[in-house]
């Protein structure tokens, strides 16, 4: 039956508008799941919801209508007798047997979705669509009825604003919204039927942990629903979003409406863009805003932007009252697949980069890949680094495929980039949920250091300032740790030299001659030393024994790495 109601979907809307053609995939994503319409009485959930399942080939259920068959009198009847409460958990249980059968259009009552477990339920099942109505088109559908208990007394159009402040905020958190009035109900219809056909549920992949879990969500348009996809995981409808000047012009007033739509109360805390602000001076300026802002525990601090906003940001939120809920909304490539993921938050100090900071899991990482559209070509190609790493750690296969479709993520392919992230952050997620601290010495989550001895130690010498960004230094430390693997003897010069190519085959600098910049092979190992991977004084490289086959050593002759520099171009 699902595959007949893709099969008519894809159809009807095709057929109504060539011009949608392109956009109308056969929408395997309602597979198996039944449709429900939510919205205020009056809305129209079931003469719509009635030709929705006439055209998709699926049977139609009222809730109210079942609810009245399995208690045996209507529901105006049950409201006197028993009491709203006694009725809600009826309409629950109703509501989630109906849920667990075969696929179908259902029409919940105007309050089911106001109860928390009904819309877990109904995330996990089904498609949500809010029919979302004028409150004067709700009190000229609903006058002269007399089946509504909560219209019952007093002044009908009062009662309908009054609960249009209530719950439009929760039906906000609905898989898709579709605005209607005072158009036909065939004609509504027509409009459900091509917002599911155009509508794409965001990838989740789950970073389970010993003690917790949480989901990266990934998809275009993200920002906009952010309220409805963070409302099921926050304990309260209060944030204070954490950005940077340049992000904030970008990107801040679509979060903000979008948290507005369900209910948040949120305000923003901006600060310098630059790696420059990564330390304790801009960490102790967003703590005091937040203890400004009076938040209380369950105050959510949303960071958004790239890793040096989702870092400090995860450190304030780490350290003020003692732990504060947290949510890394990642707007570049390289925070998307690598930073926003696993839980590591802190600032730089002169001595080092992120030499102080905590473990802190964020409840929830939202990945707008729409956001990647306003980013330079060059921040592209760093956070590319951190997907081709991936690879070159565990996975072989990868690697070939960003051999195959790296210029494409690169130079904008939306698809690809979606598949690259989703990829690179399910390979992440696998590594953090089996080693999330780091405490496995010589393999788990160590591993994700590959070319980071040599990339920390470039960034250092250039300063922090923006002259080397952490995934270009990356991407020439890789380049670097499978040549002193091969100087070692653990891999071929092949590999390397494959590792190497692809990193200039995507514009990257690729060694450190393409740098354009002359280093000191001493000054780069004393940053290395100074690196917090350092393990009883002795360095600790990622090496591989070939593509996809990382691992750690702490045993690497310093004259290995000086002379691999040297080689390099470096001077004494």
């Amino acid at each position: 039956m699902a595959g007949r109601a893709d099969d008519v979907l894809a159809s009807v809307i095709m057929t109504r508008n060539t011009d949608l053609r392109e956009l109308s995939p056969p929408v395997h994503q309602l597979a198996g799941k039944s449709i429900v319409l939510v919205g205020l009485m009056g809305a129209g959930k079931t003469s719509i919801g009635r030709r929705l399942a006439a055209q998709l080939g699926l049977p139609f259920r009222d809730a109210d209508a079942e609810i009245e068959l399995a208690a045996g009198c209507t529901i105006p009847e049950i409201f006197a007798r028993f009491g709203e409460p006694a009725f809600r958990d009826g309409e629950r249980r109703v509501i989630q047997r109906l849920l667990a059968g075969d696929p179908m259009v259902l029409a919940y009552g105007g309050g089911a979705f106001m109860d928390p477990a009904t819309r877990a339920a109904t995330r996990r099942d089904a498609v949500s669509v809010w029919l979302r109505c004028p409150v004067d088109t709700l009190v000229r559908r609903v006058a002269g009825r007399d089946n509504r208990p909560l219209l019952a007394d007093g002044d009908r159009e009062a009662t309908l604003r009054r609960l249009t402040e209530i719950r439009n905020p929760v039906y906000a958190e609905a898989d898709v919204i579709v605005d209607c009035g005072d158009e036909s109900p065939d004609h509504t219809t027509e409009q459900v039927l091509e917002a599911l056909a155009g509508w794409t549920p965001p990838r989740r992949l789950s970073v389970v942990l010993s003690a917790s879990a949480y989901d990266v969500v990934i998809g275009d348009g993200l920002l906009a629903r952010a309220g409805a996809l963070l409302a099921p995981v926050l304990p309260q409808k209060r944030a204070v979003v954490v950005t940077d000047r340049t992000v904030a012009g970008l990107h801040l007033d679509t979060l903000m409406a979008g948290l507005r739509e369900t209910g948040f109360v949120a305000s923003s805390v901006v600060i310098d863009a630059g790696e420059s602000s990564k330390n304790l001076e801009t960490w102790q300026t967003i703590v005091s805003a937040l203890l400004e802002a009076r938040v209380e525990r369950r105050t959510a601090v949303i960071a958004l932007g790239g890793g040096i906003v989702g870092d400090l940001a995860g450190f304030a939120a780490a350290t003020t009252l003692r732990g504060l809920p947290f949510v890394q909304i990642p707007t570049t490539l390289l925070s998307q697949v690598d930073s926003s993921v696993g839980g590591k938050t802190g600032v730089n100090t002169p001595f080092g980069k992120n030499l102080v900071g905590a473990f802190y899991q964020p409840r929830m990482v939202l990945a707008d890949t729409a956001t990647l559209a306003t980013l330079p070509p060059r921040e592209l190609r760093a956070g590319y680094a951190e997907i081709a790493k991936a690879g070159l750690i565990g996975d072989a296969g990868f690697f070939a495929w960003c051999e195959a479709n790296g210029a494409a993520v690169v130079n904008g392919d939306r698809e690809a980039q979606a598949e690259a992230i989703r990829r690179a952050c399910a390979f992440k997620a696998a590594v953090v949920g089996d080693d999330e601290r780091e405490e496995k010495p010589n393999d788990g989550r160590a591993l994700l250091n590959l070319g980071h001895t040599f990339g920390h130690a470039l960034e250092a010498d250039y300063g922090y300032d923006g002259g080397l960004l952490h995934g270009e230094g990356v991407a020439v430390g890789m380049g670097l740790a499978f040549k002193l693997s091969a100087r070692l003897g653990h891999c071929s010069y092949e590999d390397a030299e494959r590792v190497v190519a692809h990193v200039a085959s995507v514009g990257m600098a690729a060694d450190l001659r393409m740098l354009n910049r002359r280093f000191s092979a001493a000054t780069l190992i004393g940053h290395m030393r100074r690196d917090k991977k350092v393990r009883d004084g002795a360095l600790h490289f990622v090496l591989a024994r070939g593509i996809g086959q990382a691992f750690t050593s702490s045993d690497v002759p310093a004259e290995a790495v000086e002379g691999l520099l040297r080689d390099e171009g470096c001077w004494a």
